[in-house]
């Protein structure tokens, strides 16, 4: 039977851009003189709809809002797109947007004016404020509450499941995360280098409420938003219209998708207008928040207390406290400092850049789309006001030194492997004559393998310029460094420096765990402890078409295979290349596969039963264990049928590609069409009771 083909990599949400490792540098330095021709001849209005036009399109985003903050006010604000696929109305900068990650910003002030109060240590342990914290790692008492914002704490990443739902504002997420950590270990030693960590700033967000006596929204309210008369910024469950909330939208599809609610608001939880965005920026140009101290150790190089790359060159992350980056480009090429935070949820898309220097902050939100494009798309709004104020900012990209190919010395062969990020797995081959291929093992058939040639300056360059070499770190680990620049015409350029992917270590089986391993990467899963209207039964659509992926000898994904029940995510890449590990357990129950992914259950779907349609009807009910009730359609294809749904719960119909035919969560529907080969999952609390009949 064709059933619903979930991919490990599904397994975690994706929520950062991954780029890619070849970008056509010499394109890059054509578009951003381009960019600043432009600049001379547009005004500042202008310049800000074309680049916000630029993000939109780009990221195919369904509708944008920018506003730019200056010296005290919101001085420029626009929109594009389109706020409804089918409504008649009309954008007027009031809509709300998620601003994912860029919740980080507003957690770490939280927590820096609980510091300047004497009533939080940046350098004590977390323990202190939380002494019910506790992992199955006794070096998580080592973690202190400087690593949880600046994402060195070691946690393995991101505990967001039951936090992403549709339509819900839902705290168990956030109440059930210390019981989460308490059964999981560290993937590094705190403090041994940073990589984005959501998790930390959940446990942030817990920080601020033991010391405070407030819910994190309530602390962010009064202390942070009312300053400031901010009443345009909320979280899922606050006091606002949720028809104001910018319509999200999945693909082609003309309906509009409910409420996009993460319920990990101090990690990426909350809404916002750019103009909102953009005055909090701005208040982080002067101390109306934070003392200038305050400000001060937040935009400090922070990423440098561990390992990273020792190039000196501009990348996309450099961790200070919260920001992603306290040194980005272009601006760092004038001497300017530029703070940035980028946030994506699986629906809203954020950007925030702030000058302090300058008394600036542009903000850039959208439903659909890219952060990153969204960050672009603020640079370029800056540029152009500093402009206006006869300050440039010069955009040219750097050439890398000239290298020209050279003898490789033999000793580069012993380089060749594999490598590995936790999202991503590279077959890296060596010839004698310099030649080195790239490939990409997870998208065999749609990323092409990569060539590059030995230079005389120990690095391999492709013929658009991109550059990789192997590094040997303190941490006696090998490490793929790229360095590349991505150019988009009209929002500039966006340099990659940085380790992208680690050496993994040979990892030999015997033929019995081999044997328990063998078919597990291409087993189709299907998640079991989620929550009726979890965003995840929507992301297994999109999971179900992807390639199937080549397996690195003695892994699965990215995890090392152990025995033959478990596999450990051990990667330590810093940045982003390590985010999200997840360990992963198998076991047997009634003959069907289950799988642990960092306490996320899923079964093999082949262990789904035919769902009875026979005369009278029948019920469907959830167990006491609470786990989902998962259907094929057998020989019920075809025929329509008829949910009775309890309150709070629903359910969701697949077809035989693994795409949403059906959803009481999405469309209300209360009847559907059984496909051929198709799948239904019905969620909810213990003991709920779907009544189905057939016709």
């Amino acid at each position: 039977m064709n059933t619903l083909r979930t991919r490990w990599r599904a397994l975690a949400l994706a929520l950062a851009l991954a780029l890619s490792l070849a970008a056509p540098a010499a394109a890059a330095e054509t578009d951003t003189t381009a960019a600043q021709t432009e600049t001379a001849e547009a005004d500042l209005q202008t310049l800000a709809d074309t680049a916000a036009a630029y993000a939109l399109e780009y990221g195919g985003a369904q509708s944008l809002q920018y506003a730019l903050w200056q010296d005290g006010e919101i001085v420029l604000t626009g929109e594009a797109g389109t706020f409804s696929r089918s409504e008649n109305r009309l954008m007027t900068g009031d809509e709300l947007y998620g601003i994912g990650s860029v919740s980080k910003i507003y957690t770490t002030v939280a927590v820096m004016q609980l510091v300047e109060d004497g009533k939080v240590s940046l350098d004590a342990p977390v323990t202190r404020y939380l002494p019910e914290f506790k992992m199955a790692d006794e070096r998580y008492k080592d973690i202190t509450v400087r690593m949880l914002l600046n994402h060195s704490s070691g946690i393995l990443g991101t505990g967001l499941s039951g936090a992403m739902l549709f339509g819900e504002a839902s705290t168990k997420a956030h109440d059930t995360l210390l019981e989460k950590l308490s059964t999981q270990r560290l993937a590094a030693d705190p403090g041994a280098f940073s990589v984005y960590c959501n998790d930390g700033f959940t446990l942030a967000e817990l920080v601020v409420e033991a010391v405070t006596g407030m819910t994190f929204m309530d602390y962010v309210d009064e202390a942070i938003l009312a300053p400031l008369g901010l009443e345009r910024t909320f979280a899922p469950g606050g006091d606002f219209d949720t028809d104001d909330l910018a319509r999200i939208y999945r693909g082609a599809d003309p309906r509009a998708l409910p409420q996009d609610a993460l319920n990990a608001i101090g990690a990426g939880g909350i809404y916002a207008t750019a103009s909102d965005l953009a005055a909090f920026g701005g208040a982080l140009t002067g101390t109306e928040l934070l003392r200038q101290s305050s400000l001060d150790a937040m935009a400090a190089p922070e990423y440098d207390r561990g390992i990273w790359p020792d190039s000196g060159e501009p990348d996309s992350l450099a961790y200070g406290l919260g920001w992603d980056n306290m040194e980005w480009y272009p601006f760092c090429q004038s001497d300017i400092q530029a703070l940035v935070k980028g946030g994506d949820t699986l629906y809203y898309h954020a950007g925030l850049v702030v000058l302090p220097e300058y008394d600036m902050a542009a903000a850039v939100v959208s439903s659909g789309g890219v952060s990153t494009y969204n960050q672009l798309a603020a640079n370029q709004i800056l540029i152009a006001a500093l402009a206006e104020d006869s300050v440039t900012v010069d955009q040219t990209v750097a050439a890398l030194p000239a290298a020209e190919p050279a003898a490789m010395p033999a000793e580069q062969m012993e380089n060749a492997g594999y490598y590995g990020s936790t999202s991503l797995q590279y077959r890296v081959e060596i010839s004698a004559d310099g030649t080195m291929t790239l490939s990409c093992m997870n998208y065999p058939t749609t990323m092409p393998v990569q060539t590059f040639t030995y230079c005389s300056d120990g690095s391999f360059r492709d013929a658009y310029g991109s550059y990789i070499s192997f590094v040997e770190e303190d941490n006696g680990q090998t490490y793929l460094y790229q360095q590349a620049v991505a150019a988009l015409p009209g929002l500039g350029a966006l340099p990659t420096a940085n380790y992208a992917a680690v050496r993994l270590p040979e990892n030999d089986l015997s033929p019995e765990v081999a044997a328990a391993w063998e078919n597990v990467a291409t087993t189709s899963i299907l998640p079991m402890n989620e929550p009726y209207n979890s965003q995840t039964y929507l992301a297994l659509a999109d999971s179900a078409a992807a390639e199937t992926p080549e397996v690195v000898p003695g892994y699965i994904g990215a995890a090392r295979i152990v025995d033959g029940t478990t596999a450990r995510s051990e990667i330590q890449v810093p940045g982003v290349g390590s985010r999200d590990g997840v360990d992963y357990q198998l076991e047997e129950r009634n003959g069907v596969l289950w799988i642990n992914a960092k306490g996320s259950l899923y079964k093999d779907a082949a262990g789904a039963p035919d769902i009875y349609a026979g005369p009278g009807g029948a019920y469907a009910v959830i167990q006491s264990n609470g786990y989902a009730c998962w259907y094929a359609a057998g020989p019920a294809a075809g025929r329509t049928m008829t949910v009775q749904v309890p309150e709070g719960a629903g359910f969701w119909v697949y077809d035989g590609s693994g795409q949403v035919t059906a959803s009481s969560v999405l469309w209300g529907d209360t009847t559907a069409v059984l496909p051929e080969n198709g799948l239904i999952v019905f969620a909810g609390d213990p003991l709920d009771r779907f009544f189905l009949t057939f016709q």
